[in-house]
């Protein structure tokens, strides 16, 4: 629906109060010019968020299906936006979206309710002197503090001042103000929004006039202390100020937060002077300065600040586009980084430090500090690698600082994480030992160490992990690097595990996470319950809020949440919930955590007796593991597919167990997890060519594949090109299905459906829902 009106004819005002009874979530688009800058304000105030290669109007479309909330998009610029076809897109995806716009004009869609909004009635001449344009005119003199309005006496000045605002309200509230202030009959006799502001103004004492300027020169509601440094008053003074103005109607209040309407806005920005912009900025900057952590490296999720976000934001990018306060803005910028990540404000984060390299070349090691801490939070965003451009600028700022080495080190050990991360190890450690090469003795030496024990361990070189590991932990415990010690301890756990020690392995991770709650290191804590969850079914996990974790900490858990499914006997919702893994994995390129849920995902699909669907699975994880050289995982990933071979009854069984023994054996590793359910009986020896040494031949995936073809019992189809799940997918869009709706019939996320359909439709070629539709009818036809 959109509420259509002019400016003051009380659009806002009627949703407030439509809406009033029902949950909404508000957003407030007057300042919106984009529409990426609409639907990201929009996710935000449903308090959701996208996905590593989700759109942002999919994710909207999620968020908004389903849920009971009204959605309102208050003075949205459907012009300037082109928001009208994109709303459009999303009410067709979804079953019951409710999105309510107010706007100068309509955006003219096939499925737009339009409402409009005209001036209230001015009563005519002949007409009783009474109505809502009286009332509001009446209600608002008495509040500012007027006399008392006798409408028989001085019925000639209320008609003339009446009629001259055109019955639009915020009119009718300027001139009644101004008649409190200077009597009807020397308030004006015609009047404009225009003319009513600069009236107001003029009427002004000085420190309110300031104020009225300097506040419709920000774009965004601000809270009293970041007012008090705009105004250069005292907060008490300030408060004063704008409560001055609050009764004139010149600013609302909306929660907690002072703020203008945008038509008054425009006019007392046009009002400002030099001297105002120059306050503003300064203002700003120096309450940024004053309120940003002192170390760069400290940083709360609870910090005060963080309510003035749009301020903040502001006076960092304001700084840092001119060249005599870029090194100030990226000073602040550089310091408010630990709040955003400590706050899990990844998306913020990267839209502010971006802009700031993007401004031009700052102090170079701090500018380097901030292209790196600009690509961990991209990477957390948008996906693993979507933040390797931003390193490449990190080493561009090393090269001028004092110590280029030492820059260029920590940014190859960022790096070699976000190799990792995605499963690249021989990636990861080249990066991790440049990090060393470049500053051997420098402060990144024991995280890069630590990178470097990560990856023996998933690579099974236990021997040069835990030597690693006991590198990386200091001779006494630094308050900085705490992380460090914390994480070498989980892999020297997770070793343990692998090889059997399972004591050592539930000692060693409890004692991490008892460790890491009385240090308040929430992140690497989390990762050690995570595995302890799966080690100690006594072990009384943290209540988290899964939504709101780094997608590299999110999908752990949300893994280890599906095994706990599948040991209750879930079968269906830890396959749905390994699913989602899956298809997150993917997109954000978390190699790792894919294979991870696959494993998760085969198993669960064995138990419900899909073992089509299981053997594409695995075989998927097999080809991951192969690239990733992942030989303990490839190993899990063969017993699964012995299971999956003896429950059809195929010879190769025991051959595809005796690979997987094979694996293990001189890495002295051990069945655990998903592996120790199947209990084929491994062969004497792997079949010939399966196994190259101690790892996976090239030649592995596609010798194991050859045992599960089968051949085609039908003449080919366009739709064999999709996977069983692709299939389910593609049959329910043709019967007209939401993606809710498939997601509800599958036991499956939204999300997972959307990433269905865009592997579908790429390899089909097409890019709607009703062409796939026709073609699986199509199908369905000639199969008949």
């Amino acid at each position: 629906m959109t509420v259509v009106g002019p400016p003051g004819s009380g659009k806002t005002l009627i949703v407030r109060h439509v809406a009033a009874e029902r949950q909404t979530s508000w957003v407030d688009a007057r300042s919106l010019r984009t529409i990426d800058e609409l639907l990201a304000a929009a996710l935000e105030s449903l308090d959701s968020e996208t996905a590593p290669g989700d759109s942002l109007a999919g994710a909207l479309g999620r968020a908004v299906d389903g849920r009971d909330c009204l959605l309102v998009l208050d003075g949205l610029d459907l012009d300037a936006t082109g928001a009208g076809p994109v709303l459009q897109t999303i009410v067709d995806g979804t079953t019951d979206a409710r999105v309510v716009v107010t706007a100068l004009a309509t955006a003219d869609q096939p499925h737009e309710s339009v409402v409009r909004v005209g001036p209230l009635p001015v009563p005519s001449t002949r007409a009783p002197l009474e109505g809502p344009a009286v009332e509001l005119f009446l209600r608002r003199i008495r509040a500012a503090g007027g006399p008392s309005v006798d409408l028989e006496q001085q019925e000639r000045e209320v008609r003339r001042l009446l009629r001259a605002t055109g019955g639009l309200p915020l009119l009718i509230e300027q001139v009644a103000v101004q008649s409190a202030l200077v009597g009807l009959s020397n308030a004006m006799s015609t009047v404009s929004l225009e003319d009513a502001v600069d009236s107001a103004h003029d009427l002004l004492d000085d420190d309110s006039a300031t104020a009225l300027r300097r506040i419709g020169l920000l774009d965004f509601p601000v809270g009293l202390g970041v007012l008090a440094r705009v105004l250069d008053r005292s907060p008490q003074r300030s408060a004063e100020l704008a409560g001055n103005l609050v009764r004139r109607s010149l600013v609302e209040v909306v929660h907690g937060k002072f703020d203008m309407l945008s038509p008054i806005r425009g006019r007392a920005r046009a009002l400002a002077r030099p001297e105002d912009v120059a306050a503003v900025e300064s203002g700003l900057l120096a309450w940024a300065d004053d309120n940003a952590p002192a170390d760069d490296n400290y940083g709360a999720a609870d910090a005060d600040w963080l309510h003035d976000l749009p301020a903040m934001r502001h006076a960092v990018l304001t700084a840092c586009a001119k060249p005599e306060t870029r090194a100030h803005g990226y000073s602040v910028a550089n310091r408010i980084f630990s709040s955003l990540y400590t706050s899990m404000r990844a998306r913020d984060a990267v839209e502010i430090l971006e802009a700031a390299v993007a401004s031009g070349d700052g102090p170079p090691a701090i500018g380097a500090q901030i292209a790196r801490r600009a690509g961990i939070a991209a990477s957390e965003v948008r996906g693993t690698y979507e933040g390797l451009w931003l390193l490449d600028r990190a080493d561009e700022h090393a090269w001028a600082a004092e110590r280029p080495e030492e820059q260029l080190a920590k940014t190859a050990s960022i790096r070699a994480e976000m190799h990792l991360d995605a499963g690249e190890m021989e990636l990861a450690e080249r990066e991790a030992r440049r990090a060393l090469e470049l500053d051997p003795e420098g402060s990144i030496r024991r995280q890069a160490t630590r990178t470097l024990a990560d990856v023996f361990t998933s690579q099974g070189r236990f021997a040069e992990a835990a030597q690693a590991a006991g590198d990386a932990l200091p001779a006494r415990m630094s308050r900085d690097e705490r992380w460090i010690s914390l994480s070498a301890r989980t892999l020297l756990a997770r070793i343990a595990l692998e090889q059997g020690r399972i004591a050592e392995a539930v000692a060693g991770t409890r004692a991490v996470v008892i460790e890491a709650r009385e240090l308040a290191e929430d992140r690497v804590g989390l990762l050690a319950e995570t595995l302890l969850r799966g080690l100690d079914p006594t072990w009384e996990a943290t209540d988290v809020d899964r939504q709101s974790l780094p997608w590299a900490v999110r999908l752990p858990v949300l893994a280890q949440d599906g095994r706990d499914l599948l040991n209750r006997g879930e079968l269906r919702k830890a396959a749905g919930l390994a699913a989602d893994v899956v298809a997150l994995a993917d997109s954000a390129r978390l190699g790792r955590d894919s294979v991870e849920a696959r494993l998760l995902l085969g198993r669960a699909l064995v138990g419900l007796g899909d073992v089509e669907q299981a053997t594409t699975t695995y075989l998927t994880a097999l080809e991951h593991c192969r690239t990733m050289r992942l030989p303990l995982r490839a190993a899990d990933v063969l017993d699964g597919l012995a299971g999956v071979a003896r429950e059809r009854d195929l010879p190769e069984a025991r051959g595809l167990a005796a690979a997987a023994f094979a694996l293990r054996t001189p890495r002295m590793a051990v069945r655990w997890g998903y592996s120790a359910d199947y209990d084929v009986v491994p062969a004497g020896r792997p079949p010939a060519g399966l196994v190259d040494g101690e790892d996976l031949s090239d030649d592995a995936v596609t010798l194991v594949t050859a045992v599960f073809n089968r051949p085609a019992s039908s003449a080919p189809s366009v739709l064999d090109q999709l996977t069983a799940a692709e299939r389910q997918v593609a049959e329910r869009v043709a019967h007209g299905l939401t993606s809710r709706a498939i997601a509800e019939e599958l036991f499956v996320s939204p999300r997972t459906v959307d990433a269905h359909l865009t592997h579908i439709y790429r390899k089909l070629d097409i890019n709607t829902r009703a062409r796939l539709a026709g073609i699986v009818t199509e199908h369905s036809r000639s199969h008949a």
